[in-house]
């Protein structure tokens, strides 16, 4: 007869996932609040998501993180959709029930916004239009974050025109495309300005948007946080914004999957910046 209870499981599943952090930020809460549990990358095949998806929870897994390529498809093997996650149209987090039912959330928005509240303590997002660069996965959970806590207009402007025009289309009228020509235009008078796309991060393209119109009041934010303080950052720092870095994102949204699977909130801490930047 067995009396051990079960040692608590959770992971991230992407491909690649050797990159992540996410094993470095959840390790350190597990060991800071003494928890008996572990948290693993795994990197799982397109093709084999939905065979390993239904055998976690038998194996002891209690939820786990979803990252590239699959926060979209994780949504059709989900039994159970958050309404956050459905309007977003991906899930990040992933819980799984004792009757190995799988639910799926969306905390990057949650995310996103703690960060800004933390990082600019005086942040009123009802001041002004926000200015978003990008119309990927990112950009859908903090439009429909930003909409949420009251931003008047959000401004988009994507490489690919037709995939901002899709949020403007789902998202209503508070959401007005620009050309990516005119991406500079937009930030005039916008009080928040984010980045959500790749530009800008170690081994991508450079963030070459032009920041002339930038308004010293506005909050200026980069989802990128490798190198932790971007080029946007710098510029907009320079021109007097308060600028906010982008891994307290990853720190944030990170709080509501710890909680629900050890059962735990923990705190997002110096220290924890500290030990997933050494990671």
């Amino acid at each position: 007869m067995n009396d051990h209870p079960r040692i608590p499981l959770a992971g991230v599943i992407g491909s690649p996932i050797a990159h992540s952090r996410s094993p470095a930020l959840h390790g350190y809460w597990l060991k800071q609040y003494g928890i008996r549990g572990h948290y693993i990358p795994m990197d799982v095949a397109a093709e084999d998501l939905e065979t390993v998806l239904r055998a976690l929870p038998k194996a002891g897994f209690v939820g786990c993180n979803v990252t590239i390529p699959h926060k979209e498809t994780v949504l059709a093997l989900a039994d159970v959709v958050s309404d956050r996650a459905a309007l977003i149209g991906a899930a990040n987090t992933l819980i799984f029930r004792p009757d190995g039912r799988i639910h799926a959330d969306n905390t990057d928005g949650y995310g996103f916004i703690a960060n800004l509240r933390e990082g600019a303590p005086g942040w009123a997002p009802a001041e002004g239009p926000a200015a978003v660069i990008g119309a990927g996965g990112a950009a859908r959970a903090i439009v429909a974050s930003l909409l949420e806590v009251g931003v008047p207009e959000i401004r988009i402007s994507n490489r690919t025109r037709a995939r901002a025009d899709v949020l403007r289309t789902e998202f209503g009228a508070r959401v007005v495309v620009y050309d990516w020509v005119q991406a500079g235009n937009m930030m005039e008078d916008a009080r928040t300005v984010v980045n959500t796309s790749s530009l800008g991060m170690e081994g991508k393209a450079e963030f070459r948007v032009p920041l002339d119109a930038l308004d010293a009041r506005a909050v200026v934010t980069d989802c990128v946080y490798t190198p932790l303080r971007t080029k946007l950052l710098e510029e907009a720092a320079a021109m007097g914004c308060t600028t906010v870095d982008g891994l307290g994102m990853l720190l944030h949204q990170a709080v509501p999957g710890f909680e629900r699977w050890f059962g735990h909130r923990p705190e997002v801490t110096a220290e924890l910046r500290e030990a997933v930047l050494s990671a």
